[in-house]
């Protein structure tokens, strides 16, 4: 049996060519629906050019929607009506039939995170060059290539760095343990929101630290209170995250940001930046690793940009620290694996990252949307294109039972005890993370259990004895 083998006419590039030849194919009906292309190897052998090619081939063929990769199958021809861009829709689950749970904050589910990461591992499966710097040890910050590929993504995101400054680590978390055990020693004291990321409060427990709140305002940290504080005694660091706070969505206002600055050049404080809860460009202030270079760490993560499971991201650090990030890296787990650093550039390289961020964006607007106007008799606040949802409850309402409540009616959420600092007590608030939803349709199920349930308020109501 013959195999399906293009005609080239040996202009511009070979990939789009080859790419171009598959969609005259189908519209001609020489490659009809359902019809297997060629395996890569053998086409490539056939044509006298790089399995590679090949590959990017068949990659921009699926982006236009001509073909379509099977897991450890192949490549098939699409229906004739595939021909439109992929729908950028989230996958159906069968959470609609059981437990919705908005506890976890996770970026929106869409079935190109997983296609998009197959493709690139079958792409590099295929590349014995990088196959071979995969399994080899390399520096603890990365290798400066992949720092490059990484920094300038960055860049492109609103978030300006020098490849120099970057540290690769396995996701946000592992950033901020990295910082946390870089710059400070068991037994002192650190500073957050006195709401604040529960991963932030594990890692100093963890590290032997003593955390202290300081208050929300609705323009972010209490910069005066923080002030005082270091008349006292200056803590060894303070971890913000000043596009939006987690839980509430707080951003940190352009004034607090610059005093915040400014405090940690006079008192010699760090400061952990966290931008993990990825906005877009016009959502965002000015970076304070911009304001304060020198006493700032900033942490990115793909994880709430292209898939948690990843586990890639960097820490940008001023270049005093570059030796005591390395030698943490050390002694934690050397590097990070380059296989996935090499998928992660290979995937933000591409149209395909992009296509993703704009689609995340758009679709963490309409749920912001959805919810807020289903519950907006409780004032609900978060970012217009963030993932969570702050909901304050009503006097008398404790959150405790709430959350039992809806437990109980297939619908998980979060209170606010995991993310208290210090000792004041916790708001009666609740999060929802919208994100973590399977589609539009489970996310309004959800938020209707949510609405008509605190709509009983004697069952959500203490009463003392």
């Amino acid at each position: 049996m013959s195999i399906w083998i293009p005609a080239l006419d040996g202009k511009g590039a070979l990939y789009r060519a080859i790419s171009d030849a598959i969609a005259q194919a189908v519209q001609a009906g020489e490659l009809s629906p359902g019809q297997r292309l060629p395996p890569q190897r053998r086409l490539a052998e056939q044509l006298g050019v790089t399995v590679g090619t090949v590959t990017r081939a068949y990659a921009e063929a699926e982006r236009q929607g001509w073909v379509a990769g099977r897991m450890g199958s192949g490549t098939y021809v699409c229906n004739s009506d595939a021909k439109e861009p992929p729908s950028f829709l989230a996958a159906p689950t069968d959470s609609e039939d059981g437990l919705i749970d908005l506890s976890l904050s996770l970026p929106p589910p869409h079935p190109l995170r997983a296609t998009e990461l197959g493709r690139i591992l079958s792409e590099i499966s295929c590349d014995e060059t990088i196959l071979r710097r995969a399994v080899e040890y390399h520096p603890e910050r990365s290798v400066h290539l992949y720092r490059a590929r990484f920094a300038d993504w960055m860049a492109r995101l609103g978030m300006p760095v020098e490849a120099e400054a970057l540290v690769m680590t396995q996701g946000g978390q592992h950033g901020i343990d990295l910082a946390l055990r870089a710059l400070t020693r068991p037994g002192e004291r650190i500073v957050a929101d006195s709401l604040t990321y529960p991963g932030l409060i594990g890692a100093a427990r963890q590290a032997h630290l003593k955390t202290m709140g300081v208050p929300l305002e609705p323009d972010g940290m209490d910069i005066d209170a923080l002030r005082r504080l270091c008349t006292q005694q200056p803590p060894r660091l303070v971890y913000v995250t000043p596009d939006q706070n987690n839980p509430t969505g707080i951003a940190l206002s352009e004034e607090k940001r610059k005093q915040l600055a400014e405090l940690a050049n006079r008192h010699e404080f760090w400061i952990i930046e966290d931008g993990v809860q990825y906005l877009p460009q016009a959502d965002c202030g000015t970076p304070i690793y911009k304001l304060a270079p020198d006493r700032t760490l900033f942490i990115f993560s793909t994880a709430k940009v292209l898939a948690g499971g990843l586990r890639v991201g960097a820490l940008v650090v001023p270049k005093a620290m570059h030796e005591r990030l390395s030698a943490a890296v050390r002694a934690q787990n050397w590097m990070v694996p380059p296989l996935m650093v090499e998928a992660v550039c290979r995937w933000v390289e591409g149209e395909e990252a992009d296509k993703l961020i704009s689609w995340q964006t758009l679709e963490q607007s309409v749920r912001q949307g959805m919810a807020r106007e289903r519950l907006s008799k409780y004032f609900p606040t978060g970012c217009s294109h963030g993932n969570n949802l702050w909901l304050p409850l009503p006097d008398g309402v404790r959150a405790s039972a709430l959350t039992a409540t809806l437990e109980q009616r297939n619908v998980r959420i979060t209170g606010a005890e995991p993310f208290c600092v210090g000792s004041e007590p916790a708001p009666q608030a609740v999060r929802l993370s919208l994100g973590a939803a399977s589609s539009r349709k489970v996310l309004a199920k959800a938020l209707d259990i949510i609405h008509d349930t605190l709509q009983e308020p004697r069952s959500l109501t203490w009463r003392p004895l």
